[in-house]
């Protein structure tokens, strides 16, 4: 139906709209007008935002559905439930399923899954090479064309450093976009959390700011000789920044993001064995938080994601090096970045451009603004509400998370895909 959301603080970076203003939806699903109606625009339904505010749907660069192959664990329903209810219209979701998405019935089938539930998008991201397994290259152009948003091996390091040349090349002669988790497998060994203090302390064995540091480095190298467009996912050292910095300030194709608990978490928050805390990358020193905070300000940093990884509970039950790596993060992207708001680190439109006109240039979608005729794709949220997040209250069939009983300021009310509110309250009661 057609409807209109009143009075609200409209905050769409793309468009450079920050201000107090109506926004009228179509019943085809699109942002018919702002500020005013159409001419013969006839409201069938109206949600009132006051004291609200009104933004994109949020885009998050990287999610695991866990369906196919880990539906023990979570599904394409459970999880894209979870996504619209914190405000998430769009996923990507990376290829390490089971099986691998190496092939465009693979690419088709999650979208097509997706789509019949009509909760969330899902974006799939393509393998680099056959399998993951690094040695030979997929058929980038045919994942391209089945509606995959990049190509990436993931998790799973191309060590032949030949065969990443060979992809990056193949990946550039048709302007495709290749997501890299920078890191050298070697000096990762069987590590489990930062090489430092906290895990000479705890006996855990360490993983050195240098295995992502020469990962990066070897990347940059090739995407200087290939000219390929190129993303780092989840950096998590200060170094590794500024060594992205150092390329962007040379005009190499290159962008970056970053994990919403990196932004915030350290490995001095492993404690005593918190498994919650295992994660990949590992958290790092307070001053390698600190600098990705001052990189996502000065914009080296581009995108925030949630990088959501939901578990069974005995998934967490291990010993700390022996439990499954990775957070249920789904419902806590808004919530962590606008806590970086609260703490001045950057303005709410700013915050705002890093989950949705960002991540969504990244990935070349039309998504992430609300411009008249853009697909009416909403977050609306209560900046003031305060709230404590329950992991057992989670929507996420996944609870693993280390926000346990963290305290935050503003919550999700209603989320449109398509001009079709898919979270909030019904029609009688809003």
């Amino acid at each position: 139906m057609s409807l209109v959301i009143r009075g609200g603080r409209l905050i769409d970076p793309t468009n450079q709209i920050d201000a107090r203003t109506d926004v009228f939806v179509d019943a085809e699903g699109f942002v018919a007008g702002i500020g005013k109606a159409p001419e013969g625009f006839r409201i069938e339904r109206t949600i009132d935002a006051t004291g609200l505010v009104v933004c994109p749907g949020l885009v998050d660069l990287r999610a695991r559905p866990r369906e196919p192959g880990l539906e023990y664990k979570a599904t394409i329903e459970s999880e894209t439930r979870a996504a619209v209810a914190a405000g998430i219209t769009t996923l990507c979701c990376p290829p390490d399923t089971d099986p691998v998405i190496d092939t465009p019935a693979m690419a088709q089938m999650i979208q097509h899954r997706a789509w019949r539930f009509g909760l969330a998008f899902i974006h799939p991201i393509g393998a680099l090479t056959r399998g993951l397994e690094g040695t030979q290259l997929t058929d980038m152009v045919a994942l391209d064309d089945a509606g995959c948003v990049g190509l990436t091996n993931a998790m799973a390091p191309i060590t032949d450093t030949l065969i990443m040349r060979r992809a990056m090349e193949y990946a550039a002669s048709f302007d495709l976009t290749v997501f890299l988790h920078s890191e050298d497998p070697w000096l990762r060994a069987n590590g489990c959390a930062h090489e430092g203090e906290v895990s000479a302390r705890l006996g855990l064995r360490g993983i050195p700011e240098a295995a992502e540091t020469v990962g990066v480095a070897r990347d940059l190298a090739l995407i200087e000789q290939t000219g390929v467009r190129a993303h780092f996912c989840a950096l998590s050292s200060a170094r590794a920044v500024t060594m992205v910095a150092e390329a962007q300030a040379r005009g190499l194709p290159v962008t970056a993001d970053v994990t919403a608990h990196h932004l915030h978490l350290t490995e001095d928050d492993i404690g005593f064995f918190n498994t919650q805390c295992h994660v990949l990358p590992p958290l790092r020193a307070e001053e390698d938080r600190d600098g990705l905070r001052e990189a996502l300000k000065h914009g080296t940093i581009a995108a925030i994601c949630s990088d959501h990884q939901p578990h069974e509970p005995d998934a967490k039950l291990a010993p700390f090096a022996e439990a499954a790596p990775g957070i249920s993060a789904l419902e806590t992207l808004l919530p962590l970045t606008l806590k970086l708001v609260e703490q001045n680190v950057m303005t709410l439109p700013e915050a705002l451009a890093a989950l949705t006109s960002k991540p969504a240039e990244i990935i070349g979608t039309d998504a992430g603004h609300l411009g008249v005729g853009a697909t009416a794709d909403i977050c609306i949220f209560d900046p003031d509400a305060r709230w404590t997040l329950s992991s057992a209250q989670m929507v996420s069939r996944g609870h693993n998370t280390p926000f346990d009983g963290w305290e935050f300021q503003g919550r999700v009310t209603h989320t449109l895909v398509g001009g079709r509110v898919v979270f909030g309250p019904t029609p009688g009661q809003a």
